[in-house]
């Protein structure tokens, strides 16, 4: 076996797994950080999103179009589930009102989606321009998942420049910091935490529909998901942009390079992991102790 190869092919692996995990974890910290709100929903509407995504190629025949039409429709169901529901919560500050109420939307999502896709799992074929191998290093690696790293790093990129360059996100963090000051000052503080709400949960959908062509999509993908998400906040920081990243790619590294390793062992290690970060520095690598 040629060492090199495997180790650059297990890296490679690892980016990916942990753009697909920045997708989910992101989306969660930023609404935390912003709104102060664990959305317990987060993983079934990254499973929904992955449901739309089968659905419009089913129909369109077109896996780029489905990045597009599944966050779209999965920002719309947040913006009516903010707007409806937990805005009427914002004057009790209630962390379990909070809690109950995403809880409650996720089992709403979970049987939605029985109801109308059925409890078979769905494929989603990969773009015939994404499919096949590049041999790196006399290993095979396929070119879908190269792709996942270069949409994931070009995500990253484009969210850091929205919240730091943009008048939007100066808003944004605004309201994270005080938000009754902005309103006093003439801003739609209640725009703008239903904007960010729709922009986690359609980031959240677009992880999904990423992910549906490698694990197709399936009941339960949410629970799976949703708890590798909280672990990469917590490690990361709750509410920390970059520390979703880094906590992304911890999570990652440890999972790929685990699995191969530690077959037994993988998934204590990264809750150990998790145990030291609380140990060292209980608000996550790059959070504020609250």
């Amino acid at each position: 076996m040629n060492f090199a190869g495997f180790i650059v092919a297990q890296t490679l692996n690892a980016f990916s797994q942990a753009a697909i995990l920045f997708f989910i974890a992101c989306g969660l910290t930023l609404i935390f950080g912003i709104m102060r709100i664990i959305n317990f929903a987060h993983g079934g509407l990254f499973m929904v999103g992955a449901y739309v995504g089968y659905s419009t190629v089913a129909y369109t025949g077109s896996f780029w179009l489905s990045l597009l039409i599944a966050p779209i429709t999965v920002a719309a169901i947040g913006g009516i589930f903010e707007k409806v529901f937990l805005s009427k919560l914002y004057v009790r500050q209630d962390a379990g009102a909070y809690l109950m109420l995403t809880f409650g939307l996720a089992i709403i999502l979970a049987q939605a989606v029985h109801l109308i896709w059925g409890p078979q799992p769905r494929s989603v074929a990969i773009p015939d321009l994404l499919r096949g191998v590049v041999v790196i290093l006399n290993q095979p690696f396929p070119i879908y998942r190269l792709f996942l790293i270069a949409i994931g790093a070009a995500a990253a990129i484009a969210l850091w420049q929205f919240l730091e360059r943009t008048r939007a996100g100066l808003l944004i963090r605004a309201v994270s910091q005080n938000a009754e000051m902005v309103h006093a000052l003439g801003t739609d503080v209640a725009l703008v935490r239903t904007g960010i709400f729709m922009l986690g949960c359609a980031i959240a959908a677009l992880g999904g529909v990423l992910s549906a062509p490698l694990v197709t999509a399936f009941l339960g993908m949410g629970s799976t998901v949703i708890i590798d998400a909280f672990v990469i906040v917590i490690i990361g920081g709750m509410g920390s942009f970059l520390g979703s990243i880094v906590g992304s790619l911890l999570v990652a590294f440890v999972q790929v390079f685990g699995a191969y390793y530690f077959q037994d062992m993988a998934l204590a290690i990264i809750y150990l992991l998790m145990l030291l970060v609380l140990i060292v520095r209980p608000g996550g690598l790059l959070g504020k102790e609250q």
